[in-house]
């Protein structure tokens, strides 16, 4: 596994569900509940956040992910928690990111939207030049804050509509919060260019992705690991080449998998659906996506030629143009030559 583990870390990436504020490092976390200690329960030594990120279950990770949320209190927070997000992603050769930002939480707190869109974009411009690393942008409704916050992720996007700004998303518990609700949202994302996708199917059953489907129009799934208890679905999502975006150790830290060894990756990539391996809130889940790339190939078996055709499918179910498809494509083509 050492070779295999090299292989890795040198291949190129791309990473396409891995969350914004869910990125910052311990580090980060820790200086930004310094400065705001006494008014928030995050604890501001490094060391003390593992335990701080042992997660009951699903509903807790979402109460303890918004005390982090809570610490991002102005532009230049935001500004510099993107940019050490891109540091990281850079350093796993990741060459193109789609985050998944949640405009809303930050504007409510008292972020003007354009200074909120105006902090990310200068990261992202400066992560370009400074790390090799292109961000974009799936902004994201937090199912649990209901339509108000549907209306305002709406108002953001197409009001503001930064330069890396792809895709329409929603997150945030599954349980008790239906796709369906969100579909004219949706709907008015989709016919201003924006691609839809949503979360389903993590903590809920096959039935909420079929909803995500129907309903949100969604061309990729955000985890949809549910999906393999059912057959139909995973047919439906193999013809129709609608690949699934899988954080496998997320999974175990939430609670929605009992362990590693019982997670359904293996029976999905069986019936032939499209699956992307992906991070989510790394440092949260004591992960990179280097170590889920290594979790993914002992749970397939793969050979250094199958992880990277991990990487390839990841590419190719971006919402990169063909243009820039086609170049990491072959950058992954010719790392795995060499």
């Amino acid at each position: 596994m050492t070779d295999l583990t090299a292989f890795i870390a040198g291949l190129p990436k791309a990473e396409l569900h891995v969350h914004h504020v869910g990125s910052a490092s311990p580090r980060i976390v820790a200086e930004l509940a310094a400065r705001h200690e006494g008014s928030s329960p995050v604890p501001a030594d490094p060391a003390a956040l593992a335990d701080y990120f042992a997660f009951r279950d699903f509903h807790h990770f979402i109460e303890v992910y918004l005390t982090v949320v809570d610490l991002i209190r102005d532009a230049q927070d935001v500004r510099v928690l993107t940019y050490e997000v891109a540091r990281e992603l850079g350093r796993q050769q990741v060459r193109y990111a789609e985050l998944t930002v949640t405009p809303y939480s930050h504007v409510r707190r008292g972020i003007p939207a354009p200074e909120f869109c105006a902090a990310i974009e200068d990261a992202r411009v400066a992560a370009s030049a400074d790390f090799g690393v292109d961000l974009r942008w799936i902004f994201d409704i937090p199912g649990e804050a209901g339509l108000p916050a549907a209306e305002e992720t709406l108002r953001v996007a197409l009001g503001e509509r930064p330069d890396g700004l792809v895709g329409f998303g929603l997150g945030g518990p599954e349980e008790g919060v239906s796709r369906g609700q969100f579909k004219p949202y949706f709907d008015k994302a989709r016919a201003a260019g924006l691609r839809s996708v949503p979360h389903a199917g993590e903590s809920t059953g096959p039935e909420s992705v079929w909803e995500a489907l129907r309903e949100l129009g969604a061309e990729r799934i955000g985890h949809g690991i549910a999906a393999a208890r059912d057959p139909r679905l995973m047919a439906h999502l193999a013809e129709n080449g609608i690949p699934l975006e899988v954080c496998p150790t997320s999974n175990v830290r939430t609670r929605v998998v009992p362990s590693i060894a019982e997670h359904p990756l293996p029976a999905l990539v069986r019936a032939g659906v499209t699956v992307t391996v992906n991070s989510d809130d790394p440092p949260m889940f004591g992960t990179t996506l280097e170590e889920e790339y290594a979790v993914a190939a002992r749970l397939l078996d793969l050979d250094a030629d199958g992880v990277a055709g991990l990487a390839r499918a990841a590419v190719r179910a971006s919402f990169l143009p063909p243009s820039g498809k086609d170049a990491l494509l072959a950058e992954i083509d010719a790392y795995g030559q060499a």
